[in-house]
């Protein structure tokens, strides 16, 4: 599971980052520095955790043996120099959050540490050394990969738990802003939606799972989601369009599906655990890349004709 969690963390953000909504017009130098922020966990974080992913696919707990069936190495990550200039300079901006910078900072320091140590671990196994050296630069490197793919995910998990902090302090206050000048319309909807769906996200990644948060979120969204649909159907010419309504309900299906799931322990198949560890979760009703997969369908349907 500790894959899988990972991987959704990778996710969460990959399009939020475009949903922040109007309010970030009331201060451009906020946004830019969380774009920064963001553009870094968009561009690094979900190949940092694919990389894991693929060393364990064939590596137990204590390392390389030599005596592996299938040997398949590691991933690299993308260039890191782009991210530390970028939260370097979005650091030194106005207005200043030392806690979310030294976050940002942390994320810098851990994921350039990364780089050239999977850069090392990816040569070493596409060339095949293992074979020269009985695997012992591989046992060497084991504990490093570890230690530096936990000093990551630590900086990553820190670094998204601010973001998330102050988007939704600003969602929040967008929304007031939305109901108070213009009532519950069409925007308001759309924007009290996109962030009732965040919570449920949350709530449905947190380790290890409240059912009672689980339930309340959905219950909220289910009835945000509701409100949204008989709104658009009583009002022709509203900008909410089916598409993001159906979108909406997918996740809904998918949110109920993976709490039942976790309410009622319901385990995974071998076929399942396959799928999982593969790639290919989001194909599984209820499982929490199928969930990452449709909240991502909806940000993206608010992107594209949600936004005002």
């Amino acid at each position: 599971m500790k894959s899988i969690h990972a991987s959704m963390l990778a996710a969460i953000l990959l399009l939020g980052s475009l949903a922040a909504g109007p309010a970030a017009a009331q201060n451009s130098t906020l946004t830019q520095k969380l774009n920064a922020y963001i553009g870094c966990i968009n561009r690094l974080s979900e190949r940092s955790y694919d990389s894991r992913e693929r060393y364990f696919s064939w590596v137990g707990k204590k390392g390389p043996t030599g005596k592996e069936r299938i040997i398949y190495g590691t991933y690299t990550i993308y260039d890191t120099s782009d991210c530390k200039k970028n939260v370097e300079e979005a650091n030194a901006l106005e207005p200043h959050d030392a806690e979310l910078e030294a976050a940002a900072s942390a994320y810098v320091a851990a994921v350039v540490a990364l780089e050239p140590l999977l850069k090392e671990a990816d040569d070493y196994y596409e060339q095949e050394n293992y074979k020269d050296d009985k695997m012992a630069k591989g046992k060497a490197l084991h504990p490093r990969l570890v230690a530096a793919w936990d000093a990551f995910a630590s900086a990553d998990g820190k670094l998204r738990a601010g973001i998330d902090v102050l988007q939704e302090k600003r969602a929040a206050e967008n929304l007031a802003e939305i109901e108070k000048t213009e009532g519950k319309k069409e925007r308001y909807h759309i924007e009290a939606l996109m962030m009732s769906a965040k919570k449920v996200l949350r709530a449905e990644q947190a380790s290890p799972p409240d059912l009672p948060k689980i339930t309340e979120a959905l219950g909220e969204y289910e009835a945000i989601t509701r409100a949204t649909d008989e709104y658009a159907t009583a009002n022709k010419d509203s900008r909410i369009g089916s598409g993001f309504v159906d979108d909406a309900k997918a996740f809904l299906v998918t949110a109920k599906q993976l709490m039942r799931r976790l309410r009622d322990k319901v385990p995974y198949s071998s076929g399942d655990k396959m799928m999982l560890s593969s790639g290919g979760g989001w194909m599984i009703e209820g499982s929490p890349p199928r969930l990452t997969r449709d909240y991502n369908e909806l940000v993206d349907s608010y992107n594209r004709g949600g936004r005002f």
